[in-house]
């Protein structure tokens, strides 16, 4: 007798499962996605989206209509928590969905920590889609504003960050507009947590165009027209984006099921949770016991083959697949303008170069899997 099967999001880690749905039904499995959105947009591609690189068409996948394309049925609900001693997903609406094995790729939030006015123009980097909006926020702005220059600011100092600064460099560029002030507020300091190397590259792409870095100061409030500092500055702004990095969905806390320090699901070398084995799950929501993993897609990417083979040899009864991160991945960061900052161990490249690898393998990537469409 077949079992049910449940895809907790549609994201990077379940490409591969999702592209199998047939041979998943033809063996009697029913299968339930559920999502808060029909589409999955590709986070390494939202930069360029925001920067008019890419079309929204170009960075997304068709969650739902492949799901429906194959006799699956798709759910599109956020989910509350899980109740793991009767297999039930939960979901914002008080619906449940009952379930034989689970997986889990909901991704990562950026946390609101930092006070924020009610009303303030706020747009986090994740969801990904949200970018689309804050594309079209920022080209009013510029377009309607002929007096003042707009102001963008940018919290956070990481990869995300200078990824957001450089498209919106980029952005205004393109259209013709007037430069807006564009400013970095990167806390201690810009890309702190990179070689020497990568910082002073990235610090001067960035300053090189007239974008303000604030180092030395952190964040304490975003309010409708200004971002307050904790030295008690108040510095004018139209928009803010953030990006002070991300954070696993807090569902697994709330449903008592044992996480990571940082809340991602604790899952073990099957990418499988060792308290409950009916729970699987891949991506920025998980913990990897064996090591931690950065949060960056390339992981996601790589769990794909393991997540697919192991979701079904669970519910076959068959062995598991040990899930290998892999040697260290090659790391680009889209800078906007048609500039890329790469790195591959000791290997450094800046320039037009790595940005043209960097939208090839991304675009691979995306043609790959919408060609399922």
């Amino acid at each position: 007798m077949g079992k049910h099967l449940v895809l907790a999001g549609g994201g990077h880690a379940h490409m591969v499962t999702l592209q199998n749905l047939p041979q998943i039904t033809k063996r009697g499995h029913q299968v339930t996605v559920i999502g808060p959105s029909d589409f999955h947009y590709y986070s390494g591609m939202g930069p360029g989206m925001l920067g008019g690189t890419y079309k929204p068409e170009e960075i997304r996948f068709k969650t739902r209509h492949v799901v429906e394309k194959y006799g699956c049925k798709f759910i599109r609900e956020y989910i509350k928590k899980i109740d793991p001693q009767k297999k039930v997903v939960m979901l914002e609406s008080g619906k449940t969905v009952s379930y034989d094995a689970v997986s889990f790729n909901v991704g990562s939030r950026v946390p609101r920590d930092i006070l924020i006015e009610e009303g303030a123009p706020v747009f986090p980097v994740k969801p990904i889609e949200q970018l689309h909006d804050a594309k079209q926020k920022v080209t009013g702005l510029l377009a309607s504003s002929s007096e003042k220059n707009v102001i963008l600011s940018v919290v956070g100092g990481g990869p995300a960050a200078c990824e957001i600064a450089g498209n919106l460099f980029q952005l205004a560029k393109r259209h013709g507009m007037k430069e807006p002030v564009i400013r970095v507020f990167a806390g201690k300091k810009l890309m702190a947590h990179f070689p020497d190397i990568i910082r002073r590259s990235a610090y001067k792409t960035l300053s090189d165009r007239g974008i303000e870095i604030i180092e030395q100061k952190y964040v304490s409030e975003i309010k409708q027209t200004a971002v307050m500092t904790d030295s008690g500055e108040a510095w004018p702004s139209d928009i803010v984006f953030l990006a002070i990095g991300v954070k696993p969905t807090p569902i697994f806390r709330k449903s008592v099921i044992e996480t990571g320090p940082d809340g991602g699901l604790l899952v073990n070398r099957f990418l499988q949770s060792p308290q409950y084995p009916e729970i699987f799950g891949g991506g920025d929501c998980i913990y990897f016991k064996e090591k931690p993993l950065d949060k960056v897609g390339v992981y996601a990417v790589r769990e794909n083959p393991v997540l697919f083979h192991n979701l079904l040899a669970f519910l076959e009864d068959r062995p598991l697949m040990p899930f290998d991160p892999g040697e260290e991945y090659l790391l680009i960061f889209n800078m906007g303008g048609g500039i890329g900052i790469l790195k591959k161990k000791w290997f450094f490249y800046q320039g037009k170069g790595a940005f043209l690898l960097k939208d090839f393998i991304d675009r691979r990537f995306m043609k790959k899997f919408q060609a399922i469409e």
